[in-house]
């Protein structure tokens, strides 16, 4: 659905180089507003967010708006039809790494109208990431959707356990039973493409015992 990766985007990513769910989620109205807010930012001149970059998608009625400020990625969903913002997904800095896992890792958080869930948005824009190189890592909490979602990528993508403790991370392995799952320290993640366990082990600093 998806097409080129943006030039932003691709120059951060080679520069030298959950589980427990009880999320709740985001009411109507509230994501309703988020969503119409941007929206109108996206067109008032002068604003932060006006005329950032666009990227058509194959479905001609979206397309993809993007920005990256302080080490974060923002990527908006317009619908062109309805002159809306359909959802978007934060690509987030961890707090709980250290600078070493921070340039190849970040921690993705999608809201998406209900109108347009189960579409494959979210899942377009989570490959866009991973197929640029770019490595995944769940937060503390996850939603049931974002849940099931991380699972459905992992056909495509390896998908591993780790401990975070003190700013490193611990390998886990491909799975872990259910106490360790459901400690806060426990996270999941997705490896981007063009790495490998061992690759990431070492770029990340992450522990394989």
């Amino acid at each position: 659905m998806l097409t080129a990766m943006p030039p932003f985007w691709a120059s951060w990513l080679y520069r030298p180089v959950e589980l427990r769910i009880d999320v709740s989620p985001i009411p109507p109205q509230q994501l309703e507003g988020e969503c119409a807010s941007i929206h109108d930012r996206i067109n008032t001149p002068g604003d932060c967010l006006y005329g950032i970059a666009e990227i058509p998608l194959s479905d001609p009625r979206f397309a993809i708006r993007y920005r990256a400020a302080d080490g974060e990625f923002y990527v908006y969903v317009e619908d062109l039809q309805e002159h809306r913002i359909a959802g978007f997904t934060v690509f987030s800095r961890l707090i709980e790494l250290d600078k070493r896992a921070d340039r190849i890792i970040r921690g993705p958080h999608s809201k998406f109208d209900v109108a347009y869930q189960r579409k494959g948005l979210a899942s377009c824009i989570y490959r866009w990431a991973l197929d640029a190189g770019l490595c995944l890592v769940t937060g503390a909490r996850q939603s049931p959707g974002a849940h099931a979602l991380w699972h459905k990528l992992a056909r495509d993508y390896r998908l591993g356990y780790v401990d975070i403790t003190d700013k490193r991370m611990r390998y886990l392995g491909n799975s872990v039973e259910p106490q360790v799952l459901n400690q806060l320290n426990t996270r999941m993640f997705l490896l981007g493409k063009g790495w490998s366990l061992g690759s990431f082990a070492a770029a990340a600093r992450m522990q394989i015992d």
